[in-house]
């Protein structure tokens, strides 16, 4: 995402702006409790934030963002409840698409991402059961898809490579 922070940088960056959202205030000991480390870890990583620009720690104050810590913490939440919401829609449970969306906003790219983000709006703005959910549900529970044109290149066998599948659905048209 920013090529000078490193992925723990940024898993602070979210916390504090997600703590700054919900609280008002941040204090080195919700970072701590967010992020499941011991308070003189924070510490050491605030400073370093400090150091870098990014947030501004005053003792017995508290953390605050600075501009640039804000957009950066922003831009990492808005990449992560975009996977996030794109995971859950297409039924992985919330906790895990929870977790498995803190792993994926770092390493995806820009362009990535933002195509998830129109999947979801595109998913979130559209019908409330399209009929292709319905389908991918479907699909998901038997392994078989259920348009007609598909039908016949499952039939032939019960698991289709990517490969095949491409294949498949070239001579279905």
């Amino acid at each position: 995402m920013n090529a000078n922070l490193s992925r723990k940088a940024e898993d602070y960056l979210e916390a504090i702006f997600n703590i700054t959202q919900e609280k008002g205030y941040v204090r080195i000991r919700d970072i701590a409790a967010e992020l499941g480390v011991k308070p003189p870890s924070a510490v050491e990583m605030v400073k370093k934030l400090d150091n870098q620009g990014y947030v501004v720690h005053k003792r017995y104050e508290g953390v605050f963002l600075t501009s640039v810590g804000e957009e950066v913490g922003r831009r990492l939440k808005d990449r992560h409840d975009t996977i996030r919401a794109f995971l859950i829609s297409i039924g992985v449970p919330e906790k895990i698409a929870d977790m498995d969306a803190c792993t994926m906003e770092h390493e995806l790219a820009t362009k990535t991402v933002e195509q998830i983000k129109n999947l979801v709006k595109f998913i979130e703005l559209g019908p409330e059961n399209p009929e292709w959910l319905d389908h991918f549900r479907t699909f998901c529970d038997t392994g078989k898809h259920s348009c007609n044109k598909m039908r016949d290149a499952y039939s032939a066998k019960e698991e289709l490579s990517i490969n095949e599948v491409h294949e498949a659905k070239a001579s279905a048209n």
